[in-house]
């Protein structure tokens, strides 16, 4: 807490499984990347149906449930109303933190499974990765893990390691559209 008595912090609640758990104010590094993932996205998407909407807007999937992803894409003009977004968006972003992982990994992941998020993204700033999970036949199934390598590491890989290494994230959702981690982890520090 700030010494300022006028600087309060922002405990937003989400609904998880019918009991609200109260979420922490997000760390820079976590800011800065749902900032860039949410930026890359909606220049994409600036002409087009889709819409992202960042950290802050709410989503109501079931009756016990609802949460403040950290980016999401709907596709379904219909689902957004005044109060947040109502019914499962098309891709959820997810930035990893110490209190909140357990439920990124469990509850709200098998959440967004049952009610058709299409696609959904973890993403560690420590480890600098991104796990992709694509929606299949109602399941999720990781389709990815993206790693951002220093040059230091891809130096110490030999050539059919380095062969493997993938520095661009494909979006299920767009034929065209890839982002690369160097851009989503860009300024993330220690």
């Amino acid at each position: 807490m700030n010494g300022n008595p006028a600087f309060q912090e922002e405990w937003r609640k989400e609904l998880i499984g019918g009991q609200p758990v109260a979420m922490a104010p997000a760390a820079t590094n976590h800011n800065r990347i749902k900032m860039r993932i949410a930026s890359l996205f909606d220049r994409y998407l600036e002409n087009g149906p889709c819409e992202v909407l960042p950290d802050g807007e709410a989503v109501y999937l079931t009756e016990t449930d609802y949460y403040y992803p950290d980016v999401m894409i709907v596709c379904d003009p219909e689902k957004v109303r005044r109060n947040g977004v109502h019914g499962a968006p098309d891709l959820v972003v997810e930035v990893l933190s110490p209190r909140t992982a357990k439920f990124d990994r469990g509850r709200k992941k098998d959440t967004y499974e049952r009610c058709g998020v299409r696609e959904y993204w973890l993403v560690s700033p420590r480890g600098r990765t991104v796990e992709q999970y694509l929606l299949t036949d109602g399941r999720f199934e990781l389709s990815e893990i993206y790693e951002l390598y220093t040059a230091e590491e891809l130096a110490e890989m030999d050539d059919d390691e380095r062969a493997t290494v993938r520095d661009r994230i494909k979006c299920s959702l767009y034929e065209d559209l890839s982002l690369r981690l160097a851009d989503i982890f860009a300024r993330v520090t220690e």
